[in-house]
């Protein structure tokens, strides 16, 4: 039996709006296991003294890719599977490094990936997987050149990661069972155009509504859900009305749809940092002017979706969706929201809101009896200074997962 007692510094309960003194918290075999504004009797746990530091929860981003490892995606059709796998560790160890106890990979990883975690082959986060999404023809995730008329399987490359195309209920189906087969913890679906797509509209529509429907009823007869790629406030109408449970990124909302998405007790999960990266340095790995063209419009538009989503009571998740190059831009989504919002409804939405998104509260994302023990410590006050999180975690002295210090500086 291993046990902590940490003791000794400021706690942060993302329930709160301030920091509190006084508490301990013990973790034994993996799990908070007491939590007390009081001395705990534990003789036998280490005692971790956290003078001048805050405790709290790991932080969960929910819309990530792991083994993308291009900023232009295509490029990847030139990269083996083994590669992908090696980079992908390396980005998943980064991930855990800034503060990043659990990711929720939107497309690329797969079982495979999951295990390596679990089973201590590579150092990573918690992941909950999407395996490939699911694209209709010629939409965001259909990567053949304009004179291609074929699908050519691109299983043997990292591109093959990428997505999957269904046309009609039947192929729908068919899709969102193998993916559920082959272990996705959750289903994802292209239902407007993207930044990256380079031969669909951002405004167009994707997949008809008996389409969407379709995933949803096998992924709730899974016992899971789909989460939906859309831009466009008829996007998202139509990906909420047909029962998606998490609109990705959704730029261009507008307030009657916001009221929608809140009142069906969907979430969005913004990815503002991608944008920025992308306006910045994209062109530099290969981003086409198309692409950069289409990354202006929904770059102009993120802060204005964060205020309408805000006003109109959606919950909103913490992502960052960065590719390859740009991924240590991660925490820098902390800063550019604070241009909207307290770092309070920031910190929250990386902690509690993403665990109701992965369906695992009380469970992650807070520090509170049973639950699993994925803590940071942290130098200084993140309710007061956001930049603790940046430059890859230097301000994280420790990390804990599942009750196994990862990190250990003190």
């Amino acid at each position: 039996m291993t046990s902590f007692l940490f003791h000794g510094g400021r706690f942060l309960d993302p329930r709160r709006d301030e920091l509190l003194s006084g508490i301990e918290v013990l973790v034994t075999d993996g799990k908070v296991v007491e939590v007390a504004d009081r001395p705990i009797n534990a003789a036998k746990a280490q005692r971790v003294d956290l003078r001048g530091k805050t405790l709290m929860p790991g932080l969960i981003d929910a819309h990530i890719h792991v083994v993308l490892s291009e900023v232009f995606l295509q490029n990847m059709a030139d990269t083996p599977l083994t590669l992908m796998a090696a980079k992908g560790a390396a980005a998943m160890r980064s991930f855990l490094m800034r503060g990043f106890t659990t990711v929720r990979d939107t497309g690329g990883a797969d079982w495979g990936l999951k295990a390596a975690v679990e089973q201590g082959f590579f150092v990573g986060p918690r992941l909950f997987i999407s395996g490939m999404p699911i694209s209709q023809t010629g939409g965001h995730g259909d990567f053949r050149k304009r004179t291609q008329s074929d699908y050519t399987c691109a299983c043997s490359s990292g591109l093959g990661a990428a997505a999957r195309i269904a046309d009609g209920v039947p192929e729908m189906v068919k899709a969102v069972r193998d993916e559920l087969r082959k272990g996705a913890d959750q289903i994802k679906i292209m239902v407007s155009g993207g930044v990256s797509s380079l031969l669909d509209p951002l405004e167009s529509l994707q997949f008809r509504t008996d389409e969407i429907e379709a995933a949803v009823d096998e992924a709730r007869r899974w016992g899971t859900y789909v989460c939906a790629h859309a831009y466009s406030a008829a996007a998202i109408e139509r990906a909420v009305r047909a029962g998606v449970r998490t609109i990705e990124h959704g730029n261009l909302i507008d307030p009657a749809t916001a009221k929608l998405v809140a009142q069906s007790g969907a979430y969005v999960v913004p990815t503002l940092v991608a944008y920025d990266a992308l306006k910045r340095r994209g062109a530099d790995y290969g981003l086409t002017k198309v692409s950069l063209d289409k990354n202006d419009r929904v770059l102009d538009a993120g802060l204005k979706s964060l205020e309408i989503c805000r006003d109109a009571g959606v919950k909103m998740g913490f992502g960052s969706d960065l590719l390859g190059q740009l991924q240590n831009d991660h925490c820098n989504e902390f800063l550019i929201r604070a241009g909207v919002l307290k770092p309070a409804d920031i910190i929250r939405s990386a902690t509690l809101i993403n665990a109701e998104i992965l369906r695992r509260e009380r469970q992650l994302g807070e520090i509170v009896a049973g639950a699993e023990a994925d803590i940071l410590v942290v130098d200084g006050d993140p309710y007061r200074d956001l930049s603790v999180f940046l430059n890859d975690g230097a301000r994280i002295p420790a990390i804990m997962v599942g009750g196994r210090f990862v990190k250990n500086t003190l």
